[in-house]
């Protein structure tokens, strides 16, 4: 009965682990993985160098910034093993170190590429190591890092090594039966458990939540309320299992599965498909896999596991001068900070720092043609390294598209009073590069999007499956006025969580060069004693950042301000320092107190500005090792030594925010919501820069036709 019953378990797990992994974060990718059963009934995972999509074998680097190709992968990997030869390791990042700024930006086309070296993060006898490797010498570096707390990102194999483990459990075992669930519909998903005190030190801790798979893809909506297996990731056993709320019902499958071909009603389709076309081609380019080319526009992109997608050396064309201008050196997501706003045992911990713990680029699996990128696309493949080194392609993870929606670059009209009639209007067209990364139940979409005036937009847009909370209710009748939910009853016996997301990003600006300032230029209500009818105006005062601390800066709509990055070393015609503005959309701030531990784990949502003197080894917003970190090395703490910042080589970070209020429409997916921020030229042009944008005129533009027809 029992070998029948952990086969059947199998069996499921063979089915729903693609899924399961995705509640982590984590995926198997056909490319280069799979796992089999031994009849010890032990789940072993092995990677191998399947590769899909294009052929990688042969490419080698041509920028300093291009990531390590997969034959410097494989070189990489055969270094550590010579190095390791007698003890297991686990790889747990393994990417380009990147050479010095000033290398990089004193680089030309034609120049011998800098020495190629790996930036590499280990685990090997239960210790934290982070190693440059230099690809050729063979020679391996190791950096001090015992000063940070924490664990790197977690491997897959992590993740697989425990999903079995609340099964082996008597306790586990005996709680299941005694809800009335059959274990064959059982499965379990690891969530990182976040830091709570000195008694979490020392050992790598998950914990592990149930779920019903019968019936239904979205198990996520089924879950098993109350029972959470604290498990050791490295021993792979359950330490400690909190079984509560046996009362509370599991919810009902019906609704929960969204795939078109369960839906029991008429398809909604227009009769008319909307499509961008581009039958001669589109207007960029992409030299050597890296290097993009759009319009005014030049600036070097790669996938990274950790941030997904990094934007460097952005240079906008100037139309006066036609030289080729510096905007920014290198922008990315830094962190993702995810507070669920429910106090209880079986929710608390529930605050995750996405990145950090999982990492954006090994979340981001092939984007969907059509539907995540429009037909004018062009994609952009990942090599990343797997745990034990083994190189693997992600196939079509970052994709890049012109759009035009019909907005307008700029126009005017003019009535007769000047004798002629004056009708002047420019269409707005960009360039969009887009990841989609799907962590646990959340996709992020995040679209980095130039524009031909010199503006960058970046923008990101939350969809997924709202995490749900099983209860004994089925209408809010039920419920008594005073009693907090944290959340909102979304269908029956099933709670959506309120809950925060809070992305950060890292903003090298280097405007005209390395060397810039921050700028407050507050707005303020200003009286004009009797001196005009009117009784005040609006006045605008500058205050140029000194100090780190000087640019903490937290929104407020009373009491607003504009945010500049300049080079006061040069200005325009007219005596303006050049720069950027930071232009905030919607936003929201943490309403967490500063001292509750994930807050201090992830206190960049302090503040939705912060500005910092450039350190290359400070990227992370959350800390380098943010799985069970404490929060002593974090953007907070940079910021906090107060370092001068003026005309000195700054990097701004902003933190993005969305509070969620989960309603019955995210049921049982949510629509797609956005937000996002704008770095805008002020003053960095002499004037306006697509002044001399071409109108579009009919018949020059191109003809189009339904596929398949004459």
């Amino acid at each position: 009965m029992e070998a029948r019953r952990r086969g059947h378990l199998y069996f499921i797990l063979f089915f729903v682990l693609l899924t399961l992994l995705i509640v982590f974060g984590f995926r198997i990718h056909s490319e280069y993985e799979y796992y089999h059963l031994r009849h010890s009934g032990n789940l072993r995972f092995s990677a191998v160098a399947h590769i899909a999509g294009d052929d990688h074998t042969k490419d080698v680097p041509h920028h300093p910034l291009d990531p390590l190709t997969l034959q410097e992968l494989k070189k990489v990997q055969k270094i550590l093993h010579s190095n390791f030869p007698t003890s297991a390791y686990s790889i747990h990042s393994l990417v380009l170190e990147e050479p010095e700024k000033e290398m990089v930006l004193r680089w030309k086309n034609g120049d011998p590429l800098p020495p190629r070296q790996a930036s590499v993060i280990l685990r090997a006898a239960g210790k934290n190591y982070m190693l440059t490797v230099d690809l050729e010498t063979g020679a391996v570096a190791e950096n001090d890092v015992s000063h940070n707390s924490g664990f790197p990102t977690l491997t897959m194999e992590d993740i697989i090594g425990v999903i079995m483990a609340p099964f082996k459990n008597a306790d586990f075992n005996r709680t299941v039966a005694e809800r009335g669930i059959d274990p064959n519909d059982v499965v379990c998903a690891p969530f990182s458990p976040g830091w709570y005190g000195e008694a979490e030190n020392g050992r790598r801790l998950i914990k592990l939540e149930c779920f019903i798979t019968k019936d239904t893809i979205n198990f996520l909506m089924r879950p098993i309320e109350g029972i959470i297996a604290i498990t050791d990731i490295d021993s792979k056993e359950v330490v400690n299992l909190v079984d509560k709320g046996k009362h509370i019902a599991v919810p009902k499958r019906a609704g929960t599965d969204y795939r078109l071909s369960a839906q029991d009603t008429p398809v909604f389709k227009l009769s008319s498909p909307i499509s961008m076309e581009q039958p001669n081609g589109p207007n960029f380019v992409i030299e050597d896999g890296h290097l993009v080319k759009w319009a005014n526009w030049e600036f070097h992109l790669k996938p990274d596991p950790r941030a997904g997608v990094v934007v460097s050396l952005a240079r906008v064309r100037d139309s006066e001068t036609g030289e080729l201008r510096n905007v920014m050196f290198k922008g990315f997501p830094s962190e993702l900070f995810v507070p669920y706003m429910d106090p209880e045992e079986a929710w608390y911990f529930k605050t995750y720092m996405d990145a950090g713990e999982y990492g954006l680029g090994n979340q981001a699996l092939s984007l969907k043609r059509l539907n995540d990128c429009p037909r004018n696309a062009r994609y952009i493949d990942a090599v990343f390294a797997a745990s034990d080194g083994t190189p693997y392609v992600k196939p079509d993870i970052i994709c890049v598209f012109e759009r035009y929606a019909g907005d307008v670059a700029w126009r005017h009209a003019e009535n007769p009073i000047v004798g002629e009639e004056i009708r002047e209007s420019r269409p707005k067209i960009s360039l969009v590069v887009r990841m989609i990364a799907t962590i646990g139940n959340y996709d992020y979409i995040v679209d980095w999007e130039f524009q031909a005036d010199g503006l960058i937009h970046v923008e990101v847009s939350l969809t997924g499956i709202v995490i749900v909370k099983g209860t004994s209710y089925v209408n809010t009748n039920e419920i008594d006025e005073n009693e907090d939910l944290y959340g909102t009853l979304l269908s029956e016996n099933t709670i959506g969580v309120v809950h925060d997301h809070y992305i950060n990003f890292h903003l090298d600006m280097d405007i005209d060069g390395s060397n810039n300032s921050f700028v407050n230029v507050h707005l303020k209500r200003e009286s004009t004693d009797g001196k005009s009818p009117r009784k005040s105006y609006m006045k605008v005062t500058k205050k140029v950042a000194k100090t780190e601390k000087d640019a903490q800066i937290k929104l407020k709509l009373y009491d607003p301000s504009e945010f500049h990055v300049i080079n006061m070393n040069k200005k325009t015609k007219v005596g303006n320092p050049v720069g950027y503005k930071i232009v905030p959309s919607g936003t929201a701030a943490s309403l967490l107190d500063h001292d509750d531990p994930p807050q201090r784990r992830s206190s960049f949502a302090n503040n939705q500005i912060w500005v910092t003197l450039y350190n290359k080894s400070e990227q992370w917003a959350g800390g380098l090792f943010a799985f069970q970190s404490h929060g002593e090395d974090s953007l907070q703490v940079w910021s906090n030594r107060d370092r001068s910042i003026e005309n000195q080589d700054i990097v701004v970070w902003y933190t993005l925010g969305f509070h969620h209020v989960p309603c019955q429409e995210d049921f049982p997916i949510m629509p797609t919501i956005s937000s996002g921020f704008d770095l805008k030229p002020v003053n960095f042009f002499e004037r306006n820069p697509v002044l001399r944008v071409a109108p579009y005129v009919e018949n020059e533009l191109p003809v189009c036709t339904p596929a398949g027809s004459t």
